[in-house]
């Protein structure tokens, strides 16, 4: 059974930090990308970031780019989402996921739709 489990979440002043966690189990971890969206108040899911199965690829929203940076150590089955100069609007649930089929597809996908498989999410608050 997969699971992904996030951490690290909390509340923080603007131009604060927050260092989020996802930790997976039950699948092969190496072999998903692996994505971190958000959900605010009243807002539909979206897109934040997401990074290859090898690391070497990442991409971001346009909204975060510059501020937030997505790693992954393989060997620890885990994915991070450093979070730096947070503003009020970044305040949501931050949701990890895994993309099994970005392999395939030869990247990473930026859809929800393209993610099979989510955490239950961490909050974010980001007070001004």
């Amino acid at each position: 059974q997969v699971q992904l489990v996030e951490s690290g979440g909390g509340l923080v002043q603007a131009g604060g930090s927050l260092r989020l966690a996802c930790a997976a189990s039950g699948l092969t971890f190496s072999s998903y990308a692996m994505g971190w969206f958000r959900q605010g108040p009243g807002k539909e899911r979206e897109f934040v970031t997401t990074i290859s199965w090898t690391g070497i690829s990442t991409y971001y929203a346009d909204s975060v780019k510059g501020r937030f940076t997505i790693s992954r150590d393989n060997s620890k089955n885990t994915v991070y989402l450093q979070m730096n100069s947070l503003k009020p609007e970044d305040t949501a649930v931050y949701y990890c996921a895994a993309d099994k089929l970005a392999r395939a597809r030869g990247a990473p996908g930026k859809r929800t739709s393209d993610y099979a498989y989510w955490g239950q999410g961490t909050q974010v608050t980001v007070s001004s």
